[in-house]
């Protein structure tokens, strides 16, 4: 037995040759397509590692079938079927709208790498239709499968998982002669890019105080909004110190930035409306956060730090 990554599997009844389970393969084991594989099942909506007996067979993907692989449509249960007929292509109402955690994280590392669906499908040796449908929907993944997302991504099962939420990061052994390097103002912008979550110094009544908060750049400046009572909100009227920075940690390399300089309140009708209307997300932290914080910088400075040239350069 042999299949190819899209092919479904038919368990038949051996009496009667009458489906009883089917599932698209949407992992394979071994390079010759020989079993083990993962399979996406129907009727529960879940990946199993099976081992094909003697009551399965592969039906074969026809090509030119007219599949989009950067779309999927979520498999159908015995009620869907009843009601759409076995050969409709309409499917179900939707059973888990919204994407879980693991496909969350799976989604974000693969664009901050860079990385296409069907490159990442194609590291993980997996089917392009099931990985899009892990991303956007609620999934529960076989721990094969997570294996093989994470070699692709280069990073942890224990990471797409969330397993690491409570713990620092840089916690990976440091590079073998690492170059430290200064960015120049025009590279530590780019890292500051249009939004993200940052980190501000500021002096309150209380003492120093470095708080995180979600920051959007407009116009050069740093600004981020917060509750008139909190601590951010010392920042107004001050000098401060704003940084962002980025660790990864399966290559024990990254980058930080730090902006100094004076903050103030966005109190313009029109220039609060200009910002609400660009903020790409609401502040993580919840709540009444209506008073926008402008940061000015006059100095930008951002430190990077990498492998080693091979060239010796």
């Amino acid at each position: 037995m042999r299949a190819h990554l899209g092919d479904q599997l038919v368990v038949e009844s051996p009496a009667t040759g009458v489906t009883r389970r089917d599932g698209e393969i949407v992992g394979l084991h071994h390079e010759d397509g020989t079993p083990p594989y993962d399979v996406h099942w129907s009727d529960t909506d879940e990946v199993t590692l099976v081992f094909p007996g003697p009551d399965a067979h592969i039906h074969h993907l026809e090509p030119g079938s007219g599949e989009s692989p950067d779309l999927v449509s979520p498999p159908r249960t015995d009620e869907a079927r009843q009601q759409t007929g076995a050969g409709s292509d309409t499917p179900p109402p939707d059973r888990a709208s919204h994407p879980g955690d693991i496909g969350r994280r799976v989604a974000a590392e693969r664009r901050r790498q860079g990385l296409t669906r069907a490159e990442t499908a194609r590291r993980a040796k997996m089917a392009p239709q099931y990985l899009a449908y892990l991303e956007e929907r609620s999934a529960d993944p076989s721990l094969a499968t997570l294996i093989r997302l994470a070699a692709a991504l280069g990073t942890s099962v224990a990471a797409l998982r969330g397993g690491g939420i409570d713990l620092p990061p840089g916690q990976g052994q440091a590079l073998l002669d690492p170059q430290l390097q200064d960015l120049s103002p025009e590279e530590c912008r780019a890292r500051l890019s249009t939004h993200g979550l940052g980190r501000v110094a500021v002096s309150t009544p209380g003492g120093p105080a470095v708080v995180p908060v979600n920051y959007e750049v407009v116009d050069d400046a740093i600004v981020f909004r917060t509750a008139p009572d909190s601590a951010p909100a010392a920042a107004v009227g001050t000098d401060v110190a704003f940084e962002v920075d980025h660790v990864d940690e399966a290559m024990s390399q990254g980058w930080s930035v730090l902006a100094v300089g004076p903050a103030r309140a966005v109190t313009e009708p029109d220039a609060v409306r200009r910002l609400t209307d660009r903020a790409h997300s609401k502040p993580w932290a919840g709540g009444a956060r209506e008073l926008w914080v402008s940061i000015s910088p006059t100095q930008l400075t951002g430190r990077r730090i990498s492998p080693p040239d091979p060239s010796g350069h």
